[in-house]
């Protein structure tokens, strides 16, 4: 609760932003309440809604809470775009900053062939953005699940990936170059640069000089242990692991991959270049229904070969919810759903109509080796396929009362050749808990999404929430997987996943904060170990997927 005098220091404060800059300022309960809110089970009242016209405006309100820190008066900034983070990134105290209300405008879209790009400003949601690139035959293909109703902004800030992504890759993979906010406002623009053009940098008397100078001794002082403990293939967004991609052996430097999955720690991104890809509309689907699990997961490799765009595993259990809900599907119009365990869903883009047909011919040719019911878009159609692959949709929302499947390790990835231990273990760990674990393979790149359903106003449930994230955690790492491979870890997961990461390591992303963020204003709590008491004071007792549905 904010006491008279809080409030009336709050409504000064909003006042004295509202006349420096062009954007909306409010302190206003109502509005602070819908900031509360993100896609996780957290829940934080800001104090203050910035939404700026222009970067100006994000200057200037991160240059106000830079003086007011260097006077010790720590009022924290938290960036968001349509709050779909489900990590608890995009809530937080003090200052919230808005894209979505003006920040919405695709600036430049670049046509021609051999440097196609757009130019885009952060509060542009992603599905909007391909919507207007597919009508001029271009895509950004890594687009994430939450595309219809998220935005470019916060995909970048959370290295997103999403289905496609097993082909495509990652946001990152599509970045080309980012405006940034540092933290005293000042305003950067990162790509690579050579040799000649880092000397230049470092010998800048400003903060980013002092930047470049402190990033490129810290990279130099830890070689080795950045060299030992960051994979750069990885997809991990745990920490700053962009760090061993920022310089390279010719001596080019680039501060973009510590930006990408920042979650709004380093700076504010204000502009955005992402490269662009051809796009074509058609597309093959092919839906398989599988007894045996083992079976599915044997078939899905030899699918993975035809290199689909999208190849995923969905547990049947999730089906069985589903229709509880009143659902019905292909395979269940048709009864064939008594004995099923397994469905695979796999979709291929190529550009070609003759190269899809016979990867669909292939694929059927596969499946054939294995006891399976097979439905493709050349018997029905297409939306109805990919009903069944979003099965989450209908039964994220429980229907009974004060029941809630929240996304509490939603985006884990398991290598390839551990998935069958950590499937069955994830069983154990279901039994374990008493709840149920019913999981989603993207089978390209083994991302995992699984929910349990809890009631989170339960005292019990509230317990088991951080137990769950702990042991779940410990079984991703047991099996060589990373646990924020969709996005960051945000604060709710930061906690488990630095307990299970190298003290050096931790001290390194802990410094590499530092030079960005003296003071501690840059979305405080997020990438940074937390009290568990301070986490369970925070939980969303109404949490509720609900609160995106309206996108």
């Amino acid at each position: 609760m904010m006491t008279e005098g809080k409030i009336k220091g709050m409504n000064k404060i909003a006042q004295y932003l509202n006349e420096h800059i062009l954007g909306e300022v409010t302190s206003a309960e109502s509005v602070r309440k819908r900031f509360s809110i993100d896609g996780s089970i957290l829940n934080i009242t800001p104090e203050i809604i910035v939404n700026p016209r222009n970067t100006n405006d994000i200057r200037k309100t991160a240059r106000f809470t830079w003086q007011l820190a260097e006077k010790g008066h720590i009022m924290p900034i938290t960036t968001r775009g349509s709050g779909s983070d489900q990590t608890g990134a995009a809530i937080g105290k003090g200052i919230i900053i808005n894209t979505t209300s003006h920040l919405n405008e695709i600036i430049h879209i670049n046509l021609k062939n051999k440097d196609q790009f757009a130019h885009i400003q952060p509060g542009v949601r992603f599905g909007a953005l391909n919507d207007t690139l597919k009508s001029h035959g271009m895509i950004v293909p890594a687009y994430p699940a939450s595309y219809q109703y998220s935005t470019v902004g916060g995909a970048v800030a959370n290295n997103a990936s999403g289905a496609n992504s097993g082909r495509y890759g990652q946001i990152s993979d599509w970045v080309n170059r980012l405006e940034i906010v540092l933290s005293n406002g000042d305003l950067i623009e990162s790509n690579r640069i050579n040799r000649k053009e880092l000397d230049k940098k470092k010998g800048l008397q400003t903060f980013e000089g002092e930047i470049y100078r402190k990033i490129d001794g810290i990279i130099e002082d830890n070689q080795q242990l950045i060299t030992n403990n960051i994979d750069i293939k990885s997809q991990d967004n745990t920490g700053y692991p962009g760090i061993a991609k920022v310089k390279q052996r010719d001596g080019s430097f680039d501060l973009t991959p510590l930006f990408i999955g920042n979650q709004g720690t380093l700076g504010i991104i204000s502009e955005i270049v992402l490269k662009t890809d051809f796009y074509n509309e058609a597309e093959s689907v092919l839906v398989a229904t599988f007894n045996n699990p083992e079976f599915a997961r044997d078939a899905a490799d030899l699918i993975a070969t035809l290199e689909p765009s999208t190849l995923e595993l969905i547990d049947s259990e999730l089906f069985d919810i589903a229709k509880s809900h009143g659902k019905k599907y292909l395979f269940q119009k048709n009864d064939l759903d008594a004995t099923i365990n397994t469905v695979l869903f796999a979709s291929f883009d190529n550009v070609s109509d003759g190269a899809r047909n016979r990867k669909i011919k292939h694929a059927i040719k596969k499946l054939s080796k294995f006891e399976s019911n097979i439905f493709t878009d050349a018997d029905y159609p297409i939306d109805e396929l990919y009903a069944i692959k979003e099965v989450n949709l209908v039964i994220e929302q429980p229907e009974t009362k004060g029941e809630s499947m929240p996304p509490l390790f939603d985006g884990a990835s398991i290598p390839s050749n551990r998935r069958e231990e950590f499937i069955y273990a994830v069983k154990t760990l279901a039994n374990k808990h008493h709840t149920s674990l019913p999981m989603t393979i993207q089978w390209l790149n083994g991302v995992i999404h699984t929910r349990p359903i809890m009631q989170l106003h339960n005292v019990s449930d509230k317990q088991k929430v951080f137990k769950l994230i702990n042991d779940y955690t410990d079984l991703i790492v047991k099996c060589g997987g990373d646990l924020s491979t969709e996005s960051g870890e945000g604060r709710l997961r930061a906690t488990a996943a630095y307990s299970n990461m190298d003290e050096n390591l931790i001290d390194l992303y802990s410094q590499i904060r530092t030079i960005f963020d003296p003071f501690n204003t840059m979305n405080p709590g997020v990438k940074q170990k937390s009290d568990i008491k301070t986490l369970v004071s925070q939980l969303n007792p109404d949490y509720s997927s609900i609160n995106h549905f309206r996108y």
